[in-house]
């Protein structure tokens, strides 16, 4: 079945047709969660809870529109959102434990298994937010071009040049990234 089948199915209170939906999307958008959050740990929780919002709002979806870049806007609004209060809650912390901002990062924070990897979310993390954006989504949740444009609401030209100066800007931050592990 394919996707605008589900969604009807699922306006229509068919739960099951939106558990494939969520089958379906539902690694993608833990990915996306993850780059565009910066936190593996809130990843899950950023695309369950947005797949919740998404659900609630079905009646609002334009019947004709494709799914992909209207779901993972939701999954990307949420992974920001929970950036956002996950630094005011951590900058709390810090504060109420004495634990200095510079201090090695908690284990939870290192759930990313490869050096490489790692280095490569940091320094996509140290983007400003829309550089993570259009990088999460074309390629953390694998959408085209188009699609990306329908996501972030903008022309495809206009994508593919945010594409390639965040792209210019990760592989500027990663390689000072990684001059610092060796040189470090």
């Amino acid at each position: 079945m394919d996707d605008a089948e589900l969604v009807a199915r699922a306006q229509a209170g068919d739960v099951g047709a939106y558990e494939d939906l969520v089958r379906r999307y539902g690694a993608a958008a833990v990915r996306l969660a993850h780059a565009v959050g910066g936190s593996a740990a809130d990843a899950e929780d950023a695309a369950q809870e947005a797949f919740v919002k998404a659900f609630a709002s079905l009646d609002r979806f334009r019947t004709g529109a494709s799914l992909r870049p209207w779901l993972f806007r939701i999954v990307a609004n949420e992974a920001k959102n929970r950036r956002r209060s996950s630094g005011r809650r951590a900058r709390l912390a810090v504060a109420a434990a004495g634990r200095r901002p510079d201090a090695p990062p908690l284990p939870e924070d290192a759930a990313v298994s490869s050096a490489e990897s790692r280095a490569v979310l940091a320094a996509l993390a140290a983007l400003p937010e829309r550089d993570r954006e259009v990088i999460s989504f074309r390629y953390f949740a694998g959408l085209s071009e188009r699609e990306t444009a329908d996501a972030i609401g903008c022309p495809p030209g206009t994508v593919k040049s945010r594409l390639a100066r965040a792209l210019d800007r990760l592989r500027t931050s990663a390689e000072l990234s990684a001059l610092e592990v060796t040189d470090g």
